[in-house]
């Protein structure tokens, strides 16, 4: 392709409201321009990219047994009220009335569509396992869309529907899944990690989310520093190694101390000049049904997808300074679980090991010492409902974690029969008995993946394309277009290079050397080929490598050999 025939609106300012730098680059480089908020038009540039991703997705699922199809962006509401979710998805849901009033939606996933169509369809264990999948455009309607691709409102995603007649069956599905995955992200260039994670909106049970490292991640992962572990989670998931036992140290009489303008835990812990591993911290959130009083240890934060998950509750926020005075009688940080009689109160398993700990006495200005779990008040509930922080041991080998920052590409999920049982989704098995289908469920964003990989692969020129999905892998650069044996030797290697079946640019354009030299970077070619006076003078090309800045000189008639050698160690 010529660059004088491209549509490639190149920017030199950085647009003010990108935030990342895929953003930034995305939009500079003439991949996307911004329609509404949350919504972007994919340029040329950037919708080759997107296919090339698309088509490593697709021969890799297929290479499991995966079959393509296509369904309905728009969809009906009942669906989604027969599955439990019209009034669960939340506010993220788009929803949309036809002219005779009928409500739906604008697809974010397809697990009502897929089961009620094998539902019909299926009904015998000899028809099983399935593997379905599509890749289509996904509407969610973020409250604060963001970060350009990487948080929008329209998306495009590849998700994957497995319905198998056990758990056995959903188990090698899965399986197959992982593995895809790993060699999907693999095949981009990508540097990432499976983790285990949290099921959110879609449900099930085990989870995995791979994620592309990038310190512009907004999810935190952390995983096992020890050699051969292997264990790694997203920080909602990441699961906290119960203490040991209980404090040995003998109960205390509880006591009541004025602690003025005490308030926070920081405040409490001057004041009393005690650690915050000491107190107790009670954070009380509303759900649906009521009132709750979160416990954790003064120096730990409350895992918000861990409590939720151990409520089993369909909503879950901080409680307002109001709630918290009617059900207490004080303000909030003085609050404690001591004669709580109106909320729920769930403890965290480290409270429960605490001896003689400071906490609110829910009366203005005045805590509690020697409060002691069991003696001086019972949970409804203990569980693991804290944050895991950098230094803890891991659940699975005790070695220390590590944390880095990551962007969720993909996930796959073991659903289980959440959505068969709900909509009534039956086959029948070998002994002519109606079983409901094993489901599992597998998503990849795809133009996620596109940003994930700018955030991951770039510098202060621009863009650096992994050659895998780069848009173009070469371009061929005249010097100076003036030039006529520059410009016809730059024109033959292009030509050569096509010929070659490598993809190309020629930059035609009647611009300074220095302006497609910018523009090049920029875009991010992994090769391109300078063609010079000073070159040609011996019969020679100028070879360069976008990731590493190397720079060889090769002759005119060698250029494609060594353009393709190049290309098959990118990164060398």
């Amino acid at each position: 392709m010529k660059v004088s025939e491209m549509l490639v609106p190149t920017l030199r300012e950085v647009p003010a409201e990108a935030e990342v730098v895929s953003h930034q680059l995305l939009l500079k480089a003439g991949f996307i321009r911004k329609a509404a908020a949350g919504v972007y038009t994919l340029l040329p540039l950037a919708w080759r990219v997107v296919k090339k991703i698309e088509q490593i997705v697709r021969e890799e699922m297929d290479r499991q047994g995966g079959q393509e199809m296509m369904m309905p962006i728009v969809q009906p509401a009942e669906l989604w009220q027969e599955s439990g979710r019209w009034d669960v998805y939340g506010p993220e849901l788009f929803r949309l009335k036809d002219r005779h009033g009928r409500d739906f939606c604008l697809g974010p996933t397809h697990e009502e569509i897929i089961t009620t169509l094998i539902k019909a369809e299926i009904n015998s264990y000899k028809q099983l396992p399935l593997l379905l999948y599509q890749m289509q455009n996904k509407y969610r309607d973020e409250r604060r869309p963001r970060f350009g691709l990487l948080r929008g409102r329209e998306f495009i995603m590849k998700d994957l529907y497995s319905f198998d007649r056990d758990q056995a069956g959903l188990d090698v599905s899965y399986n197959k899944m992982y593995e895809a995955y790993t060699n999907i992200f693999c095949r981009c260039g990508l540097d990432f990690r499976p983790v285990v994670a949290d099921s959110g909106a879609i449900g099930g049970k085990d989870t995995h989310e791979f994620m592309v490292l990038a310190e512009s991640g907004e999810a935190v992962m952390v995983y096992c520093a020890g050699e051969g572990c292997g264990y790694a989670a997203n920080e909602e998931r990441a699961e906290a190694v119960p203490p040991a036992g209980r404090d040995d140290a003998p109960p205390l009489e509880l006591k009541k101390v004025h602690t003025p303008d005490c308030r926070t835990i920081a405040e409490l812990s001057s004041f009393l000049k005690i650690d915050p591993a000491e107190m107790i911290k009670t954070v009380f959130y509303a759900t649906e049904k009521e009132t709750v009083a979160a416990l954790v240890r003064g120096d730990r934060e409350i895992n918000t997808v861990k409590l939720y998950n151990a409520l089993g509750c369909v909503t879950l926020e901080m409680a307002g300074g109001d709630t918290v005075a009617e059900v207490t009688g004080a303000p909030a940080g003085y609050a404690g679980p001591v004669h709580l009689k109106k909320v729920r109160i769930v403890a965290d398993r480290e409270v429960m090991a605490m001896a003689n700990a400071v906490c609110g006495a829910n009366q203005n200005h005045h805590h509690l010492v020697n409060a002691n779990p069991g003696r001086d008040f019972a949970p409804d509930l203990v569980a693991d409902i804290r944050l895991v922080k950098v230094g803890e041991p891991c659940p699975a080998c005790g070695e220390k974690l590590l944390e880095a920052r990551g962007i969720e590409v993909g996930q796959i999920f073991k659903l289980g029969d959440k959505y068969s049982r709900a909509m009534n989704a039956t086959f029948l098995d070998q002994n002519g008995r109606a079983g409901l289908f094993v489901m599992g469920c597998y998503g990849i964003g795809v133009t996620r993946t596109m940003a994930a990989a700018v955030e991951q692969n770039h510098d202060q020129r621009g863009i650096i394309w992994p050659v895998q999905i780069a848009p173009y892998q070469v371009a061929v650069v005249p010097v100076n277009h003036k030039e006529e044996k520059q410009f016809d030797t730059a024109a033959k290697i292009y030509r050569r290079l096509l010929d070659a079946g490598v993809e190309t640019v020629f930059d035609d354009r009647p611009e300074r050397a220095g302006v497609k030299f910018k523009d090049a970077d920029l875009v991010g070619y992994p090769l391109r080929v300078t063609v010079g006076d000073k070159g040609l003078a011996g019969g020679e090309v100028e070879l360069y490598i976008r990731r590493t800045g190397e720079v060889t000189m090769v002759p005119v008639e060698g250029t494609v050999e060594a353009v393709k050698a190049a290309l098959r160690h990118p990164d060398q």
